[in-house]
């Protein structure tokens, strides 16, 4: 299936129009995901004709919407951040409206596709936010075809209902299941669901019509080499984010102390964005990530020293055990 970003995601410019026209907003901020920068010039267009606004476009990474642009945030009137629902946990300014660009896309053609591919009974639905206004209807077409549904709640941080973040599958821990159906693209959220579950995933991505069977193989072999090469390190810096949404400051505090109680050196490091190269001035011999999640998944063997997550620094110390190893996250409770 080919779909333009126009088509297939919700951008609501009319809306937007109304809010501007409401508020009376003189300077307006855009963000995007990656994915979706390259309509912000199409649609500052057609909104600063409607409105007369003038539109500033952020140009800074996104990663998600615990990643809001405070910077632009405290040049505009209002700012509208796009690809993301609103987390709890970082409500920074009522200056700020989320526009979560639902998926137009048709998701039963791939379910039907994957209902024959299902071993278990009891199917747990978890899908983004672009699609999670779908799962009623994927929840009709299971149980017409003799499946029971379970879409788990999560914690305070998720918006929806069977809603998985990249760095939060508390909606997956649903243990009345027999297994899992991801609806999306992309491999880190069902892999991330299999990791923390152990129970068996299915992804159908809506977009190529695709049906498989998530692996978690690969990643865990990764992981337990960047474990493995960290064993002997005696020096380490631990990664904190002073984003608002990834700033766990007294988790990293707790893995110095860990560090010191095992005799190892350690030294926090705050910063924004965390790139490998950002990083290269630092001579230790092992990172700990306490920021996004996913740097130390989709980044590996890019960092100039290996980049451990928690539970993982955890392991190198004889804190828990290899067996017990699952993907970090940001949670209302520890992982």
């Amino acid at each position: 299936m080919s779909l333009g970003i126009s088509e297939a995601f919700d951008l609501r410019p009319d809306y937007i129009i109304s809010v501007i026209k409401d508020t009376r907003a003189k300077l307006v901020g855009f963000q995007f995901p990656e994915g979706l920068k390259r309509k912000g010039p199409e649609l500052a267009k057609k909104v600063e004709k409607a409105t007369g606004a003038e539109i500033i476009i952020s140009g800074d990474p996104c990663f998600g919407a615990c990643d809001l642009d405070r910077t632009l945030l405290d040049h505009v009137d209002i700012l509208f951040h796009f690809g993301h629902a609103e987390l709890e946990d970082i409500r920074l300014s009522n200056k700020v409206y989320f526009i979560e660009t639902r998926s137009s896309v048709d998701v039963l053609h791939v379910i039907e596709k994957a209902v024959p591919e299902l071993k278990g009974q009891k199917i747990g639905l978890i899908t983004t936010v672009q699609h999670v206004h779908k799962l009623p209807d994927v929840c009709g077409v299971l149980e017409r075809m003799g499946k029971t549904c379970v879409i788990g709640r999560g914690d305070s941080r998720i918006a929806y209902a069977g809603q998985v973040l990249g760095c939060n599958f508390s909606a997956a821990r649903d243990e009345d299941c027999d297994e899992y159906l991801y609806i999306g693209s992309g491999d880190f959220h069902p892999l991330g669901v299999a990791l923390s579950t152990k129970k068996r995933v299915l992804a159908a991505d809506p977009f190529s019509g695709e049906v498989r069977e998530v692996d978690p193989s690969r990643i865990l072999r990764q992981r337990s080499a960047v474990i493995a090469k960290s064993l002997d390190a005696q020096v380490f810096g631990i990664i904190v984010s002073s984003k608002n949404g990834q700033k766990r400051m007294e988790l990293a505090s707790s893995l110095k102390e860990l560090a010191k109680k095992h005799g190892k050196e350690s030294h926090l490091i705050l910063i924004d964005l965390v790139t490998p190269d950002q990083l290269l001035q630092f001579k230790v011999d092992a990172f700990v990530n306490t920021a996004c999640p996913r740097l130390a998944i989709d980044e590996v063997g890019r960092f100039p020293a290996p980049m451990l997550t928690p539970q993982e620094f955890e392991i190198v110390l004889g804190e828990r055990e290899w067996e017990k190893l699952v993907l970090d996250e940001i949670t209302e409770e520890p992982v």
